[in-house]
């Protein structure tokens, strides 16, 4: 392709230079570092309600500190959003071409081997940490050594690295010494950016990690006070008497005696001081206050991140849980879709501009949810629709059931078809058993058709006009029938009017032909 300067979708002119090197590398000191400080140890409610009023006027760098920490240190929560993300990124990718022609094909088969280059599967995988965070960033990796633009890899980037833009909070830019306030914009076919839409606002406030947030809080608290409880309960209360003539140094003896017999179980003390223990008021069910809390905070988890607990908790029958595992594939299907929307924007239309120049249309890539039903629906319908003159590219059915074109230099005997009936052999049609005369009629006659066929061929190219006259007459009241009723009671009135006194002479001609050809070949003696 000549060097022509390319556009993105956004009118945005491409700079090939800028294309082969990093834009959003890290340093080891200044604004872009991956040293930062920890936010979730000591959250209290006052520090996190500052942090995501602060995350929503545009400083997140708090909060996204804080969302990857939950990931690291709240079991469920990890389990929970690593479910989501994996349910996407298992799922096999599609790659569609915009239509049969010679070009498009070509076109399509190149993202195809652009997909099944290394480090797809985890681009995917990194682009959907924006479930947590709201958004994410990859940096594609271009190579242009071969005569090809491929992307050599995909570079995950610290979403701290980026700040929205002031006015709209829409605008991911790269936040850089060279703008302290603003940043810098992101070069057009650089980045993969995605946002999943979660609900509707700002970008920032849209991540699970922002829902969670307060849950993840309770539930340290749980955890301490729980911790706490377990440390005293069953212990016996320790009391230390002193007498009237005690010192305060006595006194501060008969405390640390006092204070250490619950970890020690050993103490120093002078007769005139005494210590006691009584026993414990038993507190029916303090135990259980804590565990049920967490397991009401882990079900509200799951609800957030998964639409549903009967698959992340206990305590649901199977039925149930494939009852609700529905709802789960319903957000599976939208954070796919989502994902690849991103992705034909962002990865695909980039790599056909640059190896093939714009196009009127692209190729689609798809995150496919593969339902084995939904093959054979496809296939019974093409059986039946073909033959009444349904028209369909192939390379859309191929892409449907996600099977690739077949190679330029394939041998026929290697291709799957339609099977070519065995003509009939030269020997069936003699009256004498001669041998010699057979097999040379065997070998000069095997590739001459069988009888049957030619009268069938001819017929099926006589009647054509025929039998389309008649399925243009049932076509056209299924399409403009108005339910399967009507077309039914409508078919019971059009079939007395069609015309089939033309057809009935082919096949009264046909099958007489066919009888008198039988006739010959009995007379033949076959």
């Amino acid at each position: 392709m000549a060097d022509v300067t390319l556009y993105d979708a956004y009118n945005r002119p491409i700079k090939k230079q800028d294309l082969t090197r990093e834009f959003a590398a890290p340093a080891l000191t200044g604004i872009r570092t991956l040293f930062t400080n920890t936010i979730a140890s000591g959250v209290t409610p006052e520090r996190m309600a500052s942090l995501l009023q602060r995350a929503a006027e545009g400083d997140a760098h708090d909060y996204l500190t804080l969302a990857e920490e939950m990931e690291e240190k709240e079991p469920h929560y990890a389990s929970v959003i690593g479910t989501r993300k994996r349910a996407v990124k298992k799922l096999p990718v599609q790659i569609e071409a915009a239509s049969d022609s010679a070009k498009d094909v070509e076109i399509a088969d190149a993202v195809r081997e652009m997909v099944k280059k290394g480090g797809f599967k985890g681009m995917l995988e990194n682009a959907l940490d924006a479930l947590g965070k709201g958004y994410s960033a990859i940096e594609i990796d271009w190579d242009k050594s071969a005569r090809q633009w491929f992307p050599k890899g995909y570079i995950w980037r610290d979403p701290r690295f980026f700040q929205f833009d002031r006015v709209s909070q829409t605008e991911l830019r790269l936040r850089d010494e060279a703008d302290l306030v603003d940043g810098l914009a992101l070069p057009p076919y650089k980045f993969i950016v995605h946002y999943p839409r979660l609900k509707s606002g700002i970008p920032i406030r849209g991540g699970l990690a922002r829902l969670v947030a307060w849950s993840y809080m309770g539930k340290m608290y749980t955890f301490k006070d729980w911790l706490a409880f377990i440390e005293i309960c069953g212990l016996p209360i320790r009391i230390g008497r002193y007498n009237s003539t005690a010192s305060d140094s006595d006194i501060d003896i008969l405390k640390s005696a006092v204070a250490n017999l619950g970890s020690d179980a050993a103490a120093v003390l002078p007769d005139s001081l005494k210590v006691e223990f009584e026993k414990n008021a038993q507190v029916t069910g303090g135990d259980k206050i804590f565990l049920n809390l967490a397991e009401w905070i882990d079900r509200q988890t799951s609800k957030a991140v998964l639409g549903q607990t009967m698959t992340a908790d206990d305590g649901s029958s199977q039925a149930q849980a494939k009852v609700h595992d529905e709802v789960r594939s319903d957000i599976t299907k939208s954070d796919a879709e989502q994902l690849a929307e991103t992705l034909n924007l962002q990865l695909v239309r980039p790599f056909v501009d640059l190896n093939f120049g714009p196009q009127q249309s692209y190729p689609t890539l798809t995150l496919y949810i593969k339902k084995p039903e939904d093959i054979k629906a496809l296939t019974d319908a093409l059986k039946e629709l073909v033959p009444l003159g349904l028209r369909v590219e192939q390379s859309v059915v191929r892409d449907r059931l996600n099977l690739p074109d077949p190679a330029a230099n394939a041998k026929p005997e290697d291709l799957l078809g339609m099977q070519k009936p065995t003509p009939a052999t030269g020997v069936n049609h003699q009256g004498h058993s001669c041998p010699n005369c057979a097999t040379a009629l065997n070998q000069a006659g095997a590739d001459q058709p069988d009888a049957a066929d030619v009268f069938a061929a001819r017929m099926s190219q006589e009647a054509g006009a025929a039998m389309d006259a008649m399925i243009d007459k049932v076509r056209e009241l299924i399409m403009t029938a108005g339910s399967l009723q009507e077309a039914r009671d409508q078919l019971f009135d059009l079939f007395p009017k069609m015309d089939s006194a033309t057809l009935g002479n082919l096949m009264m001609q046909a099958l007489t032909s066919a009888n008198l050809a039988g006739r010959a070949e009995v007379a033949d003696g076959n």
